[in-house]
């Protein structure tokens, strides 16, 4: 089977939506998308409450895990990616964080011109419909729906945003606007109750259009070159070999596992890592699966004395009560993520912007979806955000069904270590403000001595878990960086004709989760990839005066002692 198109997407998932649909909007531009998996389409897939159970699931999810981490005590860690249309947007949390507008800054420093903040801006505008309408910062009529679920309802959700002022910290209303560092509301991709992955956004609206070829269930093995120009992509599918030709461009989207497994695959990497896998050497490109960088997490979890907790929630029959409300009308506990207020601040003073991100849960739960312990609880997912510690991805043979070698290599620096123990203690002082003081029982987790090093160091060992961002893998950089996979057009160096648009190419991991940023550089690499006309924009972005000097905004209400780091209150 061979077909000739203007693009080849591989990859349906979080970015290969959003250029399927751009790319495909000139009628005279053939477009076929290439996807592993199957349809996406399922009830718990578009019930945001039911996230867990697609993520848990061989049809939704490559099953990935990572080598045993040395940082983590040998651990080996789960790096659940999304299978079919959709993606991981499909299976994620649904969380919407576009990150901190320096993280963008940093992208140019770091040698990706025209990928500063507000070059970016207006791709996430342009991708956005925000439950509250477009204004300087967000979009207003895009695709993915955006909103704040069931907007808090639950008085812990207050608490806890209340909590993070009386610890000297300041608000905000919006932090994907003007200001991200402080407390307030969080957003998730939800629209109308239901979830809005890129394939129920991008990709079913125009999913008729004559010259759009969608194939599911296409594994790609490879991409084979002609004199150094990407022409073809070799598929299987149903147990039978198959291929596609390009007149025009292949772009890769397969995500930060898949992409440089692909480009290994197709001779185009590192040369001691095709050699140990048993692939020739097409062209020598030593980035491709380095520099992967992922966001660890962990849970902060406390009994509530009062029965206001979603525990209250999690038998059969209430279970069974959500999911009729939520079919017949969207609404109601199913109709959320149920991360509803976060935060978002720095380790210290000297660090110009937030580097740590809170997710509160009115509720102790397990990310399989069970309660964590019996009866009522909350807990908060908190994780420095900007870790030095990279790792890699390499395939381990030729063949295709094989996975590869994930090291993430975590917690190996002393800066990321010391970064957790500054996390931790930060968070209890928050969490032992007043305003959570009618509802904070026993400390569950951690419950260590903070004030020990060695304590505390053992506890994350043994207790941190990914927050599911791996990215940086197939990074972009400037001419002269030999580990840069792409240029600033996403263009592999030194391939004519072939793209990576994915979470691989970030320069750097942003402060937040990573799916937003992933929508957005597919939107901004579809732009440049028809020729358009770049966008920017002049809003302005909330930096705090005494940030070089002063770690908060304002002096806590009840400061961290002694005795509080020693023992759980």
């Amino acid at each position: 089977m061979s077909e000739v198109y203007d693009y080849i997407i591989v990859g349906g998932g979080s970015a290969g939506c959003v250029l399927a649909n751009r790319l495909s909007q000139n009628a005279t531009t053939s477009v076929l998308l290439l996807e592993a998996g199957g349809s996406g389409r399922g009830l718990f897939v578009d019930m945001p409450t039911a996230f867990a159970i697609p993520m848990a699931s061989k049809t939704f999810n490559w099953g990935y895990f990572s080598e045993p981490d040395p940082g983590l005590d040998g651990r080996l860690m789960d790096a659940a990616r999304g299978r079919g249309l959709g993606g991981s947007s499909a299976i994620n949390g649904m969380v919407y964080v576009r990150g901190h507008a320096r993280d963008f800054d940093e992208w140019e420093s770091l040698g990706a011109t025209g990928w500063n903040y507000q070059s970016c801006l207006p791709y996430f505008q342009r991708a956005e419909s925000w439950m509250h309408g477009g204004d300087v910062y967000r979009g207003g009529d895009g695709p993915v729906g955006t909103s704040n679920g069931n907007n808090r309802k639950n008085p812990l959700y207050q608490a806890f945003i209340d909590a993070g002022e009386q610890a000297g910290y300041g608000l905000t209303e919006d932090y994907n606007g003007h200001r991200q560092e402080g407390f307030g509301p969080m957003h998730m991709t939800v629209k109308g109750g239901v979830r809005s992955s890129t394939r129920r956004a991008y990709l079913e609206p125009i999913r008729k259009r004559s010259n759009l070829t969608v194939i599911t269930g296409a594994e790609v093995d490879r991409i084979e070159l002609d004199g150094g120009l990407a022409k073809r992509v070799v598929y299987i599918k149903g147990g039978a070999v198959c291929n596609a030709s390009t007149r025009g461009e292949v772009v890769l989207s397969a995500g930060s596992i898949g992409s440089p497994s692909i480009l290994q695959r197709s001779g185009i990497g590192p040369g001691k890592v095709l050699k140990d896998a048993g692939v020739d050497l097409v062209h020598e490109l030593p980035g491709v699966g380095e520099n992967l960088t992922d966001h660890l997490e962990a849970y902060f979890q406390y009994r509530c004395t009062q029965p206001i907790t979603i525990n209250g929630h999690l038998n059969p029959l209430a279970k069974f009560k959500i999911g009729v409300q939520w079919v017949l009308t969207k609404t109601g506990l199913g109709a959320s993520n149920h991360f509803e207020s976060c935060g978002f601040i720095r380790t210290r003073a000297g660090v110009e912007w937030p580097d740590i991100q809170y997710h509160f849960l009115p509720g102790a739960i397990r990310y399989d979806g069970k309660a964590a312990f019996k009866g009522h609880g909350f807990q908060v997912h908190v994780g420095p955000n900007k870790p030095e510690s990279r790792g890699h991805v390499r395939i381990r043979s030729a063949d295709a069904s094989e996975a590869p070698e994930i090291v993430f290599n975590y917690l190996a620096t002393e800066k990321d270590r010391e970064d957790w123990r500054i996390c931790l203690r930060l968070t209890r002082e928050i969490l032992c403000q007043p305003a959570l003081d009618e509802f904070r029982g026993d400390e569950i987790q951690p419950a260590v001595d903070l004030s020990d090093d060695e304590a505390v160091d053992a506890w994350v060992r043994a207790n941190v878990e990914t927050a599911y961002h791996p990215s940086c893998s197939c990074r972009m950089g400037a001419d002269d960086d030999v580990m840069a996979v792409v240029d600033s057009d996403c263009r592999v160096r030194g391939i004519s004709g072939l793209r990576v648009v994915d979470s691989s190419v970030f320069p750097s991991i942003p402060n937040g989760n990573i799916n937003a940023p992933t929508i957005m550089l597919a939107e901004r690499a579809a732009a440049l990839i028809r020729g358009e006309t770049m966008e920017t924009s002049d809003a302005a972005t909330w930096i705090a005066k005494d940030w070089e000097t002063s770690q908060r905004d304002g002096k806590p209400v009840r400061p961290m002692d002694d005795a509080l780091l020693r023992s759980a209150p």
